[in-house]
């Protein structure tokens, strides 16, 4: 199955403003297929920085063997850009040198990609994440109904392009590959970490606490490290686009949970193969919490493809009144409650929605669409 990725127009419509195209996301999210795609019926030059021969090409070269490279190209696809040696340099020579071609990288690492591009693209680049297939997306290939039928397929399997073109005991050897290999490599790839069991552990960890609270304290005395080094690899984490943190809420009420933080998963099919459980929903006990990472995750993906800059946050005071996911956008907030089933009686506090006068909103599995698509 093709996926039309919302991404594609946004990139388009960058084209030859004399910038570099930065695609960054986690490995398999689709970005080499994306750039491909959107590059059908194009000439253009395409570098692999995961084969040697380009590695090694590229390392230190000159603007005069640039050009003798780039030849009459008018469009050079740089993949897996951050496995090149002084990346960064070439792309700002051809950048500059070059005003007439059109730069595209892409990188499943955003924490080397931006080492080793910050400062020299510095003002010349545009930069996007890649990141699962959305429900948007997946609503756009498949239909309504189709899509709404998976929903709790897509709970337990998540959203990765290669698992979803599969189907029973291939697609969770895909996501096996996926959890096992893939990923794993690139975070000890470049991180460094000596011990990649204690990384195996913390994902874990998370994993069993996916919509409840996360403390750092207590992960450094369940993996036996200090807090410093759980803070380091969770940032780690995060530039392999694993995870995400939601912050607490707090301004202006005195029983407000401050500087906490809940972390999610990227993809409801990594987080569940983690923990080794892959078993239907009728077979499980953490429905709400597939549910909840479910809708965060989808949300950002959302927010991000849409162009919507919101600050996202969750809310409990010491009194156990919660909010599961709060907007911040333009000065104004926007509160909602996730419930699997249809719950009308559900209500949000109302001390919330008064003192900051937001909106509030109860998303389940009748009105989820209404959150996740665009009409």
């Amino acid at each position: 199955m093709s996926f039309q990725r919302l991404l594609a127009p946004l990139l388009l419509e960058k084209f030859n403003r004399g910038k570099a195209l930065i695609v960054v996301g986690p490995r398999q999210s689709g970005k080499t297929t994306l750039i491909n795609d959107i590059l059908k019926n194009k000439e253009f030059l395409f570098l692999d920085g995961d084969d040697p021969f380009v590695r090694e090409r590229l390392e230190g070269i000159n603007t005069s063997e640039l050009g003798s490279l780039i030849g009459s190209h008018r469009i050079v696809f740089i993949d897996e850009a951050q496995r090149i040696p002084g990346i960064g340099l070439t792309c700002k020579i051809i950048t500059d040198r070059f005003p007439e071609v059109q730069l595209i990288i892409s990188g499943s690492s955003a924490l080397e990609i931006n080492d080793h591009t910050n400062e020299p693209l510095t003002g010349r680049k545009y930069e996007y994440s890649l990141l699962p297939i959305s429900w948007q997306e997946f609503e756009q290939s498949v239909g309504v109904l189709e899509a709404r039928r998976q929903l709790e397929t897509r709970l337990v399997m998540g959203m990765y392009p290669d698992v979803m073109n599969h189907q029973g005991a291939e697609a969770e050897e895909v996501l096996r590959q996926l959890g096992s290999s893939y990923l794993m490599r690139d975070i000890l790839a470049f991180t460094g970490i000596r011990k990649p069991e204690i990384i195996e552990r913390l994902l874990r960890a998370l994993a069993l606490q996916v919509g409840s609270e996360v403390s750092f304290n207590e992960l450094s005395n369940l993996l036996g490290i200090d807090k410093s080094t759980v803070m380091r690899y969770l940032w780690y984490l995060e530039k392999a686009y694993i995870v995400f943190q939601l912050p607490s809420f707090s301004r202006n009420l005195r029983n407000e949970i401050k500087n906490n933080r809940k972390i999610y998963f990227y993809d409801n099919g990594l987080r569940n193969i983690l923990i080794n459980n892959l078993n239907p929903l009728a077979l499980r006990n953490d429905t709400g919490a597939l549910w909840e990472n479910f809708l965060v995750s989808e949300r950002i993906k959302f927010q991000g493809y849409n162009g919507l800059y919101c600050s996202n946050y969750f809310w409990r005071t010491v009194q156990k009144q919660e909010i599961d996911f709060i907007e911040e956008s333009n000065g104004k907030l926007r509160a909602y409650e996730f419930k699997w089933r249809d719950n009308r009686r559900t209500r949000l506090p109302k001390s919330f929605l008064e003192t900051y006068g937001a909106e509030g909103v109860v998303v389940d599995r009748e009105n989820f669409r209404d959150w996740l698509v665009v009409k």
